[in-house]
């Protein structure tokens, strides 16, 4: 009944309509030509924890059950030392993957500790960002570096922020952005930015890679269209690597429960009554819509092992994206 019922809502943290995009959309401006060298100055995993989504109006029965369906939904039982082992464990596959594609990855202590790199300011690690999704959906993430970067830096163009909290965040990512591509001018070395946004969801995903002997809840994505991976050359260029699909695990990952109150559940159910009573007499439908409450637990163990290999998959399409610039 649950899953009809969020099947019935379209439930989806994020709306990934990537059907027919590429995998990864790339704007090659040369910043990586012949390079050999790349330092990772910001890589940045970031957890949505809670949305709000929101159906278009449907008409219904006379307009009466028409309006907005929203769904609102949290994931729980996400602590912070897994959000750390997820980003520790995707940031070192990242560099595991530069490295067989024959990039030196230069040592962070290095790239940290330069002098021209002292004006790149960081952020209070984690970062929490209200984020715009799309229209009419909403949602909240919190941002991990991982444990081998000294600070966390945030570029411009690595999170769709929406209000006024993120104003500030956006203007220290414009100047981190300027500063950084003075320090790879003057370090001789390319720098690399990633940015990974996951996604909670009941909804399985077309080619989505599963864990042999798990059973399937729910999935786990690498967001596309949020997820991206910028290089800034030593030339002053800068390419763009944007995730167009979603790289998805299915997997025993979360269990999921109807969170809303019964008085909540009661409230709208007269509220739609009375819409059609009013359709009924030419007065026209009241349009409350409905909105529910869900609760996504994750499962530990089994979460962390999810969102690792789908940060992998997404890895590999980007790593093998960079490559080719050179």
């Amino acid at each position: 009944m649950l899953a009809l019922a969020l099947s019935g809502l379209g439930f989806q943290p994020v709306a990934l309509s990537a059907k027919e995009q590429p995998p990864v959309k790339v704007k090659d401006k040369g910043a990586l030509q012949g390079a050999q060298q790349v330092a990772v100055v910001a890589f940045n995993v970031g957890f949505i924890f809670e949305s709000v989504d929101a159906t278009a109006a449907t008409g219904g029965l006379m307009g009466a059950f028409g309006g907005t369906t929203k769904a609102k939904s949290e994931l729980v039982g996400v602590t912070p030392e897994m959000m750390q082992a997820i980003a520790d464990a995707a940031y070192a596959d990242f560099v595991a993957q530069l490295e067989a594609r024959g990039f030196t990855v230069v040592d962070p202590a290095t790239v940290f500790s330069d002098p021209a790199f002292a004006k790149v300011k960081g952020a209070d690690s984690p970062v929490e960002i209200k984020l715009a999704l799309e229209k009419k959906s909403k949602g909240k993430a919190v941002f991990y570096k991982p444990s081998q970067l000294p600070i966390q830096v945030l570029l411009a163009g690595d999170f769709q922020g929406s209000g006024m909290s993120s104003m500030g965040l956006n203007m220290t990512a414009g100047q981190n952005s300027y500063q950084v591509a003075s320090w790879a001018k003057s370090a001789n070395v390319a720098a690399i930015d990633a940015t990974y946004l996951i996604d909670f969801s009941d909804q399985k995903r077309p080619g989505a890679f599963s864990f042999g002997g798990l059973k399937v809840n729910a999935n786990l994505s690498v967001v596309p269209g949020f997820s991206r991976v910028t290089a800034i050359g030593p030339n002053g260029k800068t390419n763009e690597l944007v995730l167009g699909q979603p790289y998805s695990v299915d997997g025993d990952f979360i269990e999921v429960a109807d969170a809303s109150s019964s008085g909540e559940k009661t409230t709208q159910a007269a509220a739609n009554v009375a819409g059609g009573v009013a359709a009924v007499f030419g007065l026209g439908g009241l349009r409350f819509g409905k909105t529910r409450k869900f609760e996504f637990t994750a499962k530990p163990g089994n979460y962390e092992e999810g969102a690792t290999k789908a940060a992998s998959l997404a890895n590999e399409q980007v790593t093998a994206a960079l490559a080719g610039q050179r």
